[in-house]
C-alpha cells in the first residue's frame, strides 16, 4: 500500500473509527489516542494489509481491541488511581427499576416462604449467607452430593414459582 493510499484509507475511515471508539471509551482524548494507534498499527503492517479483504473489519476489530487494552490498563484496582476511568458515573437505579426490585423481592421472598422448611434452609444458607457447600455440610451433618441436589432442587422450584407467577 502506498502512502496515497493509506492516507485514503486514513481519510475514509477515521470517523466510523473515532465515533466507535468514542461509543466505548467515552472520552474524546482517549477515543483519539485509540483511532491513532490504530492507524500506526496499520502503517506498520505494510504489505500484509493486502492479505486482507475488508482493512475496514480490521480496522474496527483492532480499535475494539485497543479501547479493551486502554480501559484495562486503567482499571482502578490495578493502578491505584480510581480517577482514570473516564466519564465514570455511578448508575443509579431509576425509580422505576427500584420498584420492579421491589415486587421480585417480595415475590421472591413469598416463594421461599412456601418451599418446604429443608429447602429453605438449604437455600438461605447457600444463597443469602453465602456459605459453601462443605460449610453447609458442617453445620447440618449432611453430606454434600445431598445438599447439592437440595439447593438445585429448591432453585428449580422458586425458578417454576416465579416463571408460574409472572406468566398470569
Amino acid at each position: 500500500m502506498t502512502g496515497a493510499e493509506f492516507n485514503d484509507l486514513i481519510r475514509s475511515l477515521s470517523r466510523k473509527l473515532y465515533g466507535y471508539a468514542y461509543r466505548i471509551m467515552r472520552d474524546r482524548s482517549d477515543a483519539e489516542d485509540v483511532v491513532q494507534d490504530v492507524f500506526i498499527r496499520l502503517w506498520q503492517m505494510g504489505e500484509k494489509l493486502d492479505e486482507y479483504r475488508s482493512i475496514e473489519a480490521l480496522a474496527a476489530t483492532m480499535t475494539r481491541n485497543c479501547c479493551i487494552d486502554m480501559m484495562r490498563k486503567k482499571r482502578p484496582g490495578e493502578q491505584g488511581d480510581a480517577s482514570l476511568l473516564p466519564d465514570q458515573a455511578v448508575d443509579e437505579p431509576s425509580p422505576h427499576e427500584l420498584m420492579e426490585r421491589g415486587e421480585k423481592t417480595s415475590a421472591l421472598q413469598r416463594i421461599l416462604m412456601l418451599l418446604p422448611v429443608n429447602y429453605r434452609d438449604m437455600i438461605r444458607m447457600r444463597e443469602i449467607e453465602g456459605y459453601s457447600y462443605c460449610e453447609i455440610s458442617e453445620q447440618t451433618g449432611q453430606n454434600i452430593n445431598t445438599i447439592r441436589v437440595t439447593v438445585s432442587r429448591a432453585r428449580k422450584m422458586i425458578r417454576d414459582q416465579y416463571n408460574s407467577q409472572r406468566d398470569e
